[in-house]
């Protein structure tokens, strides 16, 4: 696996002491070589991580964990990305849930409006682990501002 950046690695340091746990990443992709690289890479930077082969397993997922993030996979066999993205946004505590789209279609940009960030497989690990450290640490950042930190 690469290494961290140390501005990354000054975000999860920062999230360690603020924080009782972790930023959790649940990763949903049907590809399991895809799934376990991604799950890896966010644990070894300091993430926890949870993942979901299919839509179904995903909201299986959602029920009994509590992610910060998610990273979608547009096509897979059971159901489309952006479908799974309507239902989850539908179920209140997760309408706002940043999402990072992770393709191997062409113009994956255009298929969640709200994603935070899209991606084309193969992606650069390094560019994903900037962007998840670059959401997950402006969403404690408002998080702070709104608790009056």
């Amino acid at each position: 696996m690469p290494s961290s950046s140390a501005d990354g690695d000054g975000v999860r340091a920062a999230q360690a002491g603020a924080e009782s746990r972790p930023k959790m990443v649940l990763t949903i992709d049907d590809d399991p070589y895809i799934r376990k690289y991604i799950t890896e890479l966010l644990s070894d930077n300091g993430y926890e991580t949870c993942s979901a082969a299919s839509v179904e397993e995903a909201l299986e997922v959602l029920k009994t964990r509590r992610p910060d993030l998610v990273t979608l996979d547009m096509e897979m066999p059971d159901e489309w990305g952006p479908r799974f993205y309507r239902k989850m946004t539908m179920m209140p505590e997760y309408k706002d849930m940043p999402v990072i789209v992770i393709s191997g279609l062409q113009g994956i940009h255009l298929a969640i409006r709200n994603a935070v960030a899209s991606l084309q497989k193969p992606f650069n690990p390094e560019e994903l682990l900037a962007i998840v450290d670059r959401v997950l640490s402006s969403d404690e950042e408002i998080r702070k501002a709104m608790d009056g930190e």
